[in-house]
């Protein structure tokens, strides 16, 4: 009976974006480890973008910093 827990910076993700997540998840553990869906459990938690930090800093000042002009052309950033 698995439990996976997502969680995602609160910023605006749809009830449809939510069901694919929940769908895929499941789906990926049918598949790899051949549990049944039905007993298969998906719980999202949105958190504030505040109260989630990446590279020491809150998220909001990490991307700041990773699109500033010495950023350079990375396109990585968090989610």
């Amino acid at each position: 009976m698995p439990y996976v827990n997502v969680k995602i910076t609160r910023e605006g993700a749809t009830p449809e974006q939510k069901a694919e997540i929940i769908a895929g998840v499941t789906d990926l553990l049918v598949r790899v480890l051949n549990k049944d869906p039905a007993a298969t459990f998906v719980v999202i938690d949105e958190v504030e973008l505040e109260d989630w930090g990446v590279g020491g800093l809150p998220v909001a000042e990490y991307r700041r910093r990773q699109s500033g002009p010495s950023a350079g052309s990375s396109s990585e950033g968090a989610d």
